[in-house]
């Protein structure tokens, strides 16, 4: 019998020495024949020739029948520990979680390479290629299209940035370079070309012969910078004076760009190349001693931050420069994370930036990639955590130039997008594609490479990018929502690649940084959401907790179910409030959950002004009154009583930026930029009080470990007093917050619980939202010790107001 060698190679994609001791386990024996018991061969660790770690290993095999598949897989030692199962990538079938590769023996294939890339980040795109460790790079593209007939790369002009459609605007100082379709996995590749660095920073596009015979131009969906920096779309507006600056990022050329390097200024001169600096040397000094940054979803106070609602006063959208600038505010704010809106780059400049087209690019509108790097950075020297918010459940409907069509216009060979059957089985060409209940269709899961967009862009923000963790939009579209748009009728296999992504997105990011936070929109209530994928769950460390936000502000309309407390109490009446009700999600917030009064969706979504939605809380909790001030006065201590019911509950506090000053202004994806807050005039203004609030409670949450636990009983609720009372604790420390919404004081109050639950003792009063330095009337117990006995305990409580206890 013949024998056939095979090398396997575990390629990283990570320039980062995370793993060691690897081991090739696999399905054959010692003498190179299919064995059911695998066996286990330590690799030999190298430098493969993208930069980064990886091992390889050569086995010989006895050539056995053609029809025989064997298994493999590594084992690693890592940020995880020992002994890490290292293929997070579930194999091809909707029904199996089982993770390893395959493959069959080549006969006519001298030298039979298997790979496995445990992200793709340096395997597609435009990227460094060594041909020895120690020598100077060149440049190769990858790109997949598995309908095109022929691709080439076409380089544009750099003071330009954009190639129409008929192939204007290519630079013919620069031949074309071709690329070769590799074998059987879609993916075209160029030779190798000398010297990367004569090469960084050109624009480029791929010119592709579509399946139908079409000329067409796509960017690079692997990109790490799209050239422009505006909103001008050339094809749709002949008015556009071509330059960079006015020019959409989302059809520009993308831009050949060094991931291993970071201009040394946020702002180089703008006719000057930016001085480059190693990454290794610019994160250097990335930390202060003595000032850690929160590792834990339970340790954080989440400021949510739209960068393009910043700039008040300019007549610009937000920018990076600004949300640098807002460092200060938000460290005297006193919160220890920061969730950024997306950031992949989208249509326009005047967005949320939910429909993102190139996953590995940050929006160059806002200040591109080293930017990012740099407002990271400035967090990091300040203990704040940076959280990144993710779309993997659509793409922009304006991606012509990205993923839509993207070698083909047969929807069934839409590479980039779920589609079930052939386009002749419906009435209408678009009844094959899958609706999920967001704002695009499902992208297609079931492919690899679809899912390793995903992961290997995450991996990046992670490990090039050094964010600290990742918030996934709407993930109950991805993994439950999938419906066939012809008929709504569900698509089983759909949701399961939907899950299987998932599950491969957060063991991998997993291996990567163990303490990385994910965090998922997720509306569900599935329990599985947040369960290790070890565990059959799909790896997430905290849910979005919606419910707990219609309870408590309750303006969305649809949702007269819900207690609605503000919602109500904004009409100045005393009626009953259904305090009992919100209860039930207070209790819940201690099961993994992101508690909020305010987030970018409920500001935004539900501003319809031919509605009854205002949705800022401060608008909320006076029905739209005008604001004098003397509204304001109950606008204000009703706000409080509500950011105080979220910060001291059992989940993870979060809220969405202009609450701390009290915002007012309607906030919508496409007119905030004409209704921006001026937050630093404000924490000195109007605001200063209401800032200063937040700034005390924080401090408070934080400094108590009782209110960063999970632990949580609610001990009273009186709907007809609109009073609730809970306590938190953490072995001998137990704090006690009494709430009410009544809109007269209650000089006393008294609470009756089990004795066993409400100990017997001093009640120390050690936060009052009433305080007159917070703009309040100064009701409360003045720091004084309130006794309890048998489960009873007797307080004043300010009218629309909270006080604090602790036991002595």
């Amino acid at each position: 019998m013949a024998t056939q060698t095979v090398t396997f190679l575990y390629l990283t994609g990570i320039k980062s020495p995370l793993f060691s001791n690897a081991r090739l386990r696999g399905s054959w024996d010692e003498t190179g024949h299919f064995s059911e018991q695998w066996t286990e061969t330590p690799m030999q660790a190298i430098t493969a020739d993208d930069g980064c770690p990886a091992f390889q290993l050569s086995i010989p095999f006895q050539t056995p029948a053609p029809d025989v598949k064997f298994h493999w897989g590594v084992l690693l030692d890592g940020p995880n520990g020992p002994n890490l199962w290292g293929i997070p990538t579930e194999v091809p079938n909707a029904l199996s979680v089982e993770r390893f590769r395959s493959f069959q023996i080549e006969a006519d294939s001298p030298n039979q390479t298997e790979r496995y890339y445990l992200t793709f980040s340096r395997r597609l795109g435009a990227n460094k290629v060594y041909s020895e460790p120690d020598a100077d790079p060149g440049l190769q593209f990858s790109v997949w299209a598995p309908n095109a007939q022929a691709v080439q790369v076409v380089f544009g002009l750099p003071d330009n940035g954009y190639i129409t459609n008929a192939g204007v605007g290519i630079d013919p100082t620069r031949p074309p370079i071709l690329l070769a379709q590799s074998a059987g996995d879609g993916i075209w590749q160029s030779e190798i070309l000398a010297d990367f660095k004569s090469y960084e920073r050109l624009p480029y596009l791929y010119q592709l012969v579509n399946a139908q015979g079409e000329t067409v131009y796509r960017t690079d969906i692997f990109s790490r910078s799209q050239i422009g920096c505006g909103a001008i779309n050339p094809e749709k507006d002949p008015t556009w004076p071509g330059t960079i600056e006015t020019l959409d990022g989302a059809i520009s050329c993308s831009l050949i760009i060094d991931p291993d390097t970071i201009s040394r200024d946020f702002e180089p001169p703008a006719d000057q190349f930016p001085v480059l600096i190693p990454a290794d040397e610019f994160w250097s000094n990335e930390f202060t001693p003595n000032l850690p940054l929160p590792t834990h979803v339970d340790d954080l106070v989440i400021y949510e931050l739209h960068i393009g609602a910043l700039g008040f006063g300019q007549n610009r959208p937000g920018d990076l420069t600004d949300a640098l600038a807002l460092l200060d505010y938000l460290t005297a704010l006193g919160i220890n994370a920061i969730e950024l809106l997306p950031m992949a780059e989208f249509t326009g400049s005047i967005a949320w930036g939910y429909g993102g087209t190139h996953h590995f690019v940050i929006e160059s509108s806002a200040g591109g990639r080293d930017q990012y790097r740099h407002f990271v950075r400035e967090c990091h020297r300040r203990g704040i955590a940076v959280l990144q918010d993710v779309v993997y459940n659509h793409y922009n409907y304006a991606a012509d130039r990205a993923q839509w069509q993207y070698d083909s216009t047969l929807p069934e060979d839409n590479i980039y997008y779920w589609y079930e059957g052939h386009s002749t089985d419906y009435a209408h060409p678009d009844g094959g594609y899958l609706d999920n209940g967001s704002s695009g269709w499902t992208p297609r899961f079931s492919e690899e490479v679809v899912r390793q967009q995903f992961i290997s862009s995450a991996a990046f923000l992670i490990d090039e990018m050094h964010i600290d963790g990742l918030r996934v939009d709407l993930t109950q579209a991805i993994h439950r929502d999938n419906v066939l748009h012809a008929n709504g009728q569900s698509v089983g296999h759909a949701n399961q690649f939907g899950q299987k992504l998932l599950r491969e997105w957060s063991r991998t990011l997993k291996m990567i940084r163990p303490n990385v936070m994910l965090i998922a929109e997720d509306h569900t209530g599935w329990d599985a959401v947040t369960k290790p994928a070890a565990g059959g769950g799909l790896g997430f460390d905290a849910t979005w907790f919606a419910e707990f936000y219609h309870h408590l502000i309750g303006d969305a309309k649809g949702q007269d179910s819900k207690a609605r407390l503000l919602k109500k109490a904004g009409f100045g009446y005393n009626d009953p409030l259904a305090m009992s009700q919100f209860a039930t999600s207070l209790h819940q917030s201690q099961y993994n959950k992101v508690v909020f009064h305010e987030s970018h969706d409920e500001a935004g979504n539900h501003n319809d002004p031919l509605s009854e939605n205002t949705a800022r809380t401060m608008v909320v909790a006076v029905n739209d009154a005008a604001m004098t001030p003397d509204t304001r006065f109950w606008a204000e201590r009703r706000s409080r009583t509500i950011v105080g019911l979220s910060i001291l509950s059992a989940g993870t506090p979060m809220f969405f930026m202009g609450e701390e000053i009290g915002a007012r202004h309607r906030y919508k994806y496409d007119t905030f930029i004409d209704l921006r807050e001026d937050l630093l005039g404000e924490r000195i203004g109007a605001g200063a009080r209401l800032f200063r609030f937040y700034q005390d409670l924080i401090a408070v949450s934080k400094r108590l470990h009782s209110i960063r636990s999970r632990n949580i009983d609610i001990l009273h609720t009186h709907d007809n007093s609109r009073v609730i009372a809970f306590k938190r604790w953490l072995g001998n420390e137990q704090v006690l917050v009494v709430a009410s919404l009544n809109n007269t004081p209650f000089d006393r109050y008294t609470l009756y619980s089990d004795a066993y639950r409400l100990p017997d003792g001093g009640w120390k009063e050690i936060f009052n939202s009433d305080s007159e330095l917070y703009g309040g009337a100064n009701v409360g117990n003045g720091g004084a010790i309130c006794q309890a006995s048998q489960g009873v305990l007797t307080v004043a409580l300010p009218a629309n107001g909270f006080v604090l206890f602790v036991l002595q």
